[in-house]
């Protein structure tokens, strides 16, 4: 019998993806526009939502470490994940065509490909980088229960020296850095928490540390890139400070994920009704990001819902949570018939496999 859920952690997941809506509201919509083009109470507002939203991408792989460093590697796992993204691939644009909404003179092969091969296309870059750190995900494991507490460390230093810290430092543009968008720093973070799996971090389970961390972080971040913006205009080289805070390798953005995730790990939450449904929706989750992250909807749904009739109004606040309940409830719903399409389908299989033997 699979071990229960932690409340704690599955609500994080939630919130996580509360979050990675609202960063998709704010940049995609256009609703958080470049310093250098809106210097409005309302463009700084959106920016600072948009830092204390930043660090979702990076607390959902910490999850994922977490728990891939001490349980058992499945083949079935990565397969599941392979075929739930190979469905919402498909069966958006076929739900689309069926209803009229596009019609096939509006793609070409290229799109088709890239529906077909959404992993090696990057179609979901998300879903791309995490299948291949689910795959290397038994050899890192591994690895840290072979190392010693003092290597494991020097090898997480090193490698944020190589991710993080020059960039964070120095106005300089490496051709190297993807920003945080590629296995190699899901890799990095798996690390991470493998070792505030294995050893945690005393500081941070003192009580509200890890949520202090986090605010300050995500303030810190705000203000570095609200100063670089405003003064970037007469100082060239502070021009790069403006948005490179708001990225996922960058060390303020990664302390923040790790401050907020400590601070989900001490909560507890008592045992009913809430607990209960908590556990029940988080699995979704993924599915609410595939849905509105499909190449064909995750500019259109802003159409749909309006954004751009509250842009530059305070408005935005009130019809952006508005909005991340409609993209949420709506994933949720299109995947639980997935998962209930799924499992349907293996049944028949079985009974199939099972007639014929």
């Amino acid at each position: 019998m699979p071990a229960k859920r932690q409340s704690n952690f599955e609500l994080l997941r939630i919130v996580a993806m509360f979050m990675i809506i609202a960063l998709h509201y704010l940049v995609k919509g256009n609703v958080a526009a470049p310093w250098s083009e809106s210097r409005t109470l309302v463009n700084y507002t959106a920016w600072l939502v948009e830092a204390f939203c930043i660090v979702a991408v990076n607390c959902y792989v910490l999850l994922s470490g977490y728990f891939l460093v001490e349980s058992e590697w499945k083949p079935g796992r990565a397969l599941s994940l392979l075929f739930q993204v190979l469905f919402y691939s498909l069966a958006v644009p076929a739900a689309m065509l069926g209803i009229g909404m596009i019609s096939l003179h509006d793609m070409g092969l290229y799109d088709w490909i890239g529906f077909l091969f959404p992993i090696g296309t990057e179609h979901y870059w998300f879903a791309t980088a995490y299948l291949f750190l689910y795959l290397f995900a038994p050899l890192l494991a591994a690895g840290v229960r072979k190392l010693e507490k003092k290597t494991l460390q020097k090898v997480i230093v090193l490698l944020l020296l190589f991710f993080s810290v020059g960039k964070t430092f120095l106005p300089v543009a490496f051709v190297t850095d993807r920003y945080g968008y590629d296995y190699g720093w899901f890799m990095c973070l798996f690390l991470i928490a493998a070792y505030l799996r294995l050893y945690g971090c005393r500081w941070l389970e003192e009580k509200n540390h890890g949520l202090w961390l986090y605010m300050g972080m995500c303030v810190c971040l705000f203000i570095v890139s609200a100063a670089a913006g405003f003064l970037g205009e007469n100082i060239e080289a502070l021009s790069y400070y403006a948005e490179m805070p708001y990225t996922y390798n960058h060390l303020l953005c990664l302390f923040g994920a790790v401050g907020l995730f400590m601070a989900f790990r001490k909560m507890r939450l008592r045992e009913g009704r809430m607990a209960g449904l908590i556990r029940r929706i988080a699995p979704y989750t993924f599915g609410v990001y595939l849905l509105h992250e499909h190449i064909l909807v995750r500019y259109e749904w802003m159409n749909w819902l309006r954004v751009d009739a509250v842009r530059e109004r305070f408005l935005f606040l009130p019809h952006m949570l508005w909005c991340i309940c409609v993209v949420f409830l709506a994933g949720i719903l299109v995947d639980f018939i997935r998962t209930w399409l799924f499992a349907k389908g293996k049944r028949l299989f079985r009974r199939k496999s099972v007639s014929q033997d």
